[in-house]
């Protein structure tokens, strides 16, 4: 089996920014093969970076992740960790973490990256801080990328391309 690292992202105060944090959540609540890492990082984006650098052969992030869909929808995109400028001299915001942010982080700590997938969802609101909970539409993606997610740790274990 590779070593998976399936990394749930995102802010529980932020509204449906919490969608990574809830699905990670969920997988926690099944049994993984050896080899499959099952995080919550919420926004502790320096811990995910230097998790990502430490060799596993591929990484799982789960976000809720705006690009002009219908609220709920669920994608599944590769990352390419080669085409993501470093972040220079700027210092991560932790309550900013996205999955390009966490890139950068790597990049300008010289660690590699490899294998990069993007569980995201479409949110319905990223509200400001203090509302807690998903809105209708994302909880109900919640299940949905754990089935997504089940079948990329499959795919992986299988040696099956993604």
């Amino acid at each position: 089996m590779n070593r998976v690292l399936v990394a749930g992202i995102g802010n529980i105060f932020f509204g449906d920014d919490a969608f990574g944090c809830e699905v990670a959540a969920e997988l926690l609540k099944r049994s993984w093969p050896d080899g499959v890492t099952i995080v919550d990082y919420g926004i502790r984006a320096y811990d995910l970076a230097y998790a990502i650098m430490d060799g596993y052969d591929a990484t799982v992030l789960i976000d809720a992740a705006p690009r002009g869909e219908k609220p709920g929808t669920v994608y599944l995109l590769e990352l390419d960790a080669d085409k993501v400028d470093t972040c220079g001299d700027e210092i991560a915001d932790a309550h900013a973490l996205t999955p390009v942010r966490v890139l950068q982080m790597i990049r300008t700590l010289a660690g590699r990256a490899k294998n990069l997938y993007l569980v995201g969802c479409e949110p319905a609101r990223l509200d400001g801080e203090g509302v807690l909970g998903l809105s209708e539409q994302v909880r109900d993606a919640v299940p949905v990328a754990v089935k997504m997610t089940e079948k990329i740790i499959a795919d992986l274990a299988s040696g099956r391309r993604i």
